[in-house]
């Protein structure tokens, strides 16, 4: 990683420090002054390849797995519903967990960060492949499916909370992390495009067998259920496992790449005081810095309106609009989309400012929801409505990690002894997150379960398909519109956060050049 450093003059009066000169015996340049601190495009690659095997796990699951406990697996709706819901709430408690082991984890040679990303790795692909595995035995299926997801959440979580918190310890410059951000949100959504071609390509060559109803609101009795399409069946089974090896394989490689091609680096000031403060009282100071707390709030509106549609959008697609055979392909085609636009979005953050790119960009989903909701369904209007909805993606995606590091500096800045607080940050944010999304994700099956969702069918009933309507549509427009009413709060504009960049970079230097002050000193002492 590419590393500015000042250029020192060679003369011996530049190993005095200055406070010891006479005024006349200073030199007129003691120093130049110090570069900014450059990644290289290697660096940044290898920074964002490591956010690729959360979002290729997360975003196979967060899709198929609810349509995989019902029509695969054959769990009742009503233990599908708990076991996604205590999974996500599981996973969500574990964020501030691993972010308080972080905060107190020390520094060795590999950092404070990559131990965790390391040895989190391989535990964490055997229990990813054994979610996507029927076990014989169906007494026991709802705690197997609950064991192991909430085993690989905590495990991805060990991976990923450090690898968030790794954005801060890239690069000092503002503009660096900015750009190596954006180049993660880019790697991010092309593992979602990779999670989804996965995922629905192989899948989707299976032939999940359904039980036919010509009325569309009862099935065949038990034993036709146990012999028609047993064979179908075995093969989806089969065909899920394949695309859970090939991704553990995805998320091994990304983890390697990340490891040896990025190297963390402390800030000055932080290296001078190496004692930091407690986690619970850097937690009383997080959950007290204003601009955070906004920015969650709003934030987590608009990440639930998105989560709510990753969660039904299979279901939405098989039974609402009757493209059983094409909800893979609708998927590729929002991701696809939300790829190619986030480098346009980071143009646009950069040109217009943040939270100008917030309002714009969230929003631009509602209209094409609208048009969802109203319209009867038509394939190639879905299509065009599923490439919209991957530019409202993007900027979703872009975003909150965009922002949270101003959040950071205007946090350090106010409290400048506070240090290792930057994994307290990014874990509790994850944490409100996740957890409202194991609630909403809940909620949803089990509302699925109310309307009557019958398990196995081709067909679901009229209250079934419009409650999947509400739930992809009508749901997320409420909750993008009260995030967006939220974000009105947020005070970071862009003047703000210039004068937070322009402020830390004095404290920055004037660490380095206390720190040049003492070497120089000793050198002094040494030759008197």
């Amino acid at each position: 990683m590419a590393k500015g450093e000042g250029a020192e003059i060679g003369s011996a009066a530049g190993l005095l420090p200055a406070s010891i000169l006479q005024t006349g015996e200073r030199p007129a340049q003691v120093k130049e002054p110090k570069k900014k601190q450059q990644l290289s495009i290697c660096n940044k690659l290898c920074y964002a390849v490591g956010g690729a095997p959360y979002q290729v796990t997360g975003c196979a699951l967060g899709f198929f797995l609810q349509i995989y406990l019902l029509d695969v697996a054959q769990v009742d709706p009503f233990s599908a519903s708990i076991i996604l819901f205590v999974g996500r709430a599981w996973d969500a408690f574990t964020d501030p967990l691993v972010g308080f082991c972080i905060s107190k984890s020390s520094w060795t040679r590999l950092g404070r960060l990559m131990p965790w990303i390391i040895f989190s790795t391989p535990l964490a692909i055997i229990a990813y492949f054994l979610i996507w595995f029927v076990p014989d035995f169906s007494p026991g299926q709802v705690l197997w499916y609950l064991l192991f997801y909430c085993l690989f959440e905590t495990l991805v979580t060990c991976f990923h909370v450090p690898y968030s918190a790794l954005t801060m310890f890239i690069s000092t410059e503002q503009s660096e992390r900015d750009s190596a951000t954006a180049y993660r949100m880019t790697m991010e959504v092309l593992g979602t495009v990779l999670g989804t071609a996965i995922q629905g390509q192989i899948v989707g060559q299976a032939d999940m067998p359904c039980l036919q109803d010509p009325n569309g609101l009862a099935l065949a009795a038990e034993g036709a259920n146990r012999t028609h399409g047993s064979t179908s069946l075995r093969e989806t089974k089969n065909a899920y496992m394949m695309a859970a090896g090939v991704i553990a394989s995805i998320y091994v490689i990304c983890a390697v790449i990340l490891v040896v091609g990025v190297r963390e680096q402390r800030e000055p000031y932080e290296t001078q005081q190496a004692k930091q403060i407690s986690f619970f009282r850097g937690l009383r100071l997080v959950m007290s810095h204003g601009p955070y707390i906004k920015v969650i709030a709003a934030f987590l509106f608009t990440s639930l309106a998105f989560m709510l549609v990753e969660g039904n959008f299979a279901l939405f697609c098989t039974y609402t609009l009757g493209f059983r055979n094409e909800f893979q392909n609708l998927l590729l085609a929002i991701m696809l989309s939300a790829t190619f636009t986030i480098p346009i979005w980071q143009w646009f953050l950069t040109r217009f400012g943040k939270k100008t790119a917030v309002y714009i960009g969230i929003s631009s989903a509602v209209p094409f929801l609208i048009l969802v909701a109203l319209k009867e369904s038509n394939l190639i209007v879905t299509y065009v409505v599923a490439v919209a909805a991957g530019i409202s993606v993007a900027a979703a995606f872009l975003l909150p990690w965009s922002m949270l590091p101003d959040v950071i500096d205007d946090f350090h800045l106010k409290q400048p002894e506070a240090h290792g607080t930057e994994p307290i940050f990014f874990s509790f944010y994850v944490f409100f997150t996740k957890f409202a999304s194991g609630v909403s994700l809940g909620i949803s099956t089990l509302s699925l379960d109310f309307a009557g969702y019958q398990t196995g069918g081709c067909f679901q009933p009229a209250s079934v398909r419009f409650t999947l309507k509400m739930l992809v549509t009508m749901a997320p427009i409420a909750l993008i519109l009260l995030g967006l009413l939220l974000f009105k709060l947020y005070p970071i504009d862009e003047e703000k956060r210039l004068e937070n960049k322009k402020a830390l970079q004095a404290l920055r230097e004037e660490a380095s050049s206390s720190g040049c002050s003492d070497t120089d000193s000793t050198e002094l002492a040494s030759i008197l």
